[in-house]
């Protein structure tokens, strides 16, 4: 399971968690290291943006890498992108999670 793969399940969890189903940015900044283990790279501090761990752009690549080659959550149903705000788990995510016990 890739990093990318650890972070967006732990966003389903997150947002599964919410009465509105929404996982903010800063929600999952506060709360991903409740639900995913990071590694030392992901801890390691970004180049492009300082003071920043690198795991973060691993939340915001979920909707960079939509449409792209690989495994992604959106692609697969189990998320929408909600601008500037974050990412909304859709019935199919809960399904997943629930499927994996997870939730």
């Amino acid at each position: 399971m890739t990093q990318e793969d650890k972070i967006g399940l732990g966003v389903m969890q997150i947002a599964a968690a919410q009465l509105n189903g929404i996982c903010g940015y800063k929600r999952a900044y506060a709360e991903m290291p409740n639900y995913v283990k990071l590694s030392t790279g992901n801890l390691k501090g970004s180049i492009k943006r300082p003071g920043e761990p690198m795991w973060h752009q691993i939340v915001r690549n979920i909707k960079s890498h939509q449409g792209g080659p690989n495994f992604n959550y959106i692609d697969a149903g189990y998320l929408v992108h909600v601008p500037r705000t974050g990412y909304r788990i859709t019935p199919k995510g809960v399904s997943h999670l629930k499927s994996k016990g997870l939730i």
